[in-house]
C-alpha cells in the first residue's frame, strides 16, 4: 500500500504540459508524420528512376538551410540538424523497406509515380521551415520531463509506425534524447 501512494505522490509531484505546449508538440508530431507521409512516394520516383535513396548532397543543402533557419530562430543549430537528420533516417528507413518489399515482389516500375523535382520535393520544402517554426514553439520546454513524456505517448498515436516502431523511434529519438544537449 505504501509502495503505491509513493507513486501516486509522484504522479501528482509531475508538472504536466500546459495545454499550448501540448498543441505546438502535438502540431509538431503531426507534421513529423507528414514528412513521413512523403517517403512512400520518393520510394516510389526512385524506384522508377534507380536514383539511390542516399542523396548526401540535397541533405547537406538542407541541413546549412536548416542551420540558418534554427539560428534565427533561436534553436540550438546542432540540436536542429540532429533533428533533420533524424528524420531524413526514418524518412530513409521507410523507402528501403519498401523498395526491398518490391525488389522481392518483382514489382515493375509504377505508373502513378511522382516527379520527385517536380511533384516531391517540393512538399518537403514547404515543409520543413513549418517544422523549425513549430520547434522554435517547443524548443525550450523539450528539456521537461513532462514534455519528454508527453512526447512518447502521443508520438504513438500521432507518428506512423511499422511493424518494429523503428521509424518512429529514429524520427523522435532526438526529441527524447539526453536533455542536457539541448
Amino acid at each position: 500500500m505504501s509502495a503505491l501512494l509513493v507513486l501516486l505522490a509522484n504522479c501528482q509531484s509531475t508538472n504536466p504540459v500546459a495545454p499550448p505546449e501540448q498543441a505546438a508538440l502535438k502540431q509538431l508530431l503531426i507534421q513529423i508524420d507528414q514528412r513521413l507521409a512523403v517517403a512512400p512516394l520518393v520510394a516510389k520516383a526512385k524506384w522508377n528512376s534507380g536514383a539511390p535513396i542516399d542523396d548526401p548532397t540535397r541533405e547537406k543543402l538542407i541541413l546549412d538551410a536548416v542551420s540558418t533557419q534554427a539560428k534565427e530562430a533561436g534553436v540550438n543549430v546542432q540540436f536542429a540538424r540532429e533533428f533533420f537528420q533524424a528524420q531524413f533516417d526514418a524518412g530513409k528507413l521507410i523507402q528501403k523497406n519498401l523498395l526491398e518489399q518490391w525488389r522481392l515482389a518483382g514489382q515493375p516500375h509504377f505508373t502513378d509515380a511522382p516527379d520527385l523535382g517536380r511533384d516531391v520535393r517540393p512538399v518537403l520544402d514547404q515543409l520543413s521551415p513549418q517544422i523549425m517554426a513549430t520547434l522554435r514553439n517547443v524548443y525550450p520546454i523539450l528539456h521537461q520531463a513532462a514534455a519528454n513524456d508527453f512526447i512518447e505517448i502521443q508520438g504513438k498515436q500521432l507518428v506512423r509506425g511499422d511493424v518494429d516502431g523503428a521509424v518512429r523511434s529514429l524520427a523522435l529519438r532526438p526529441l527524447l534524447g539526453p536533455m542536457q544537449t539541448r
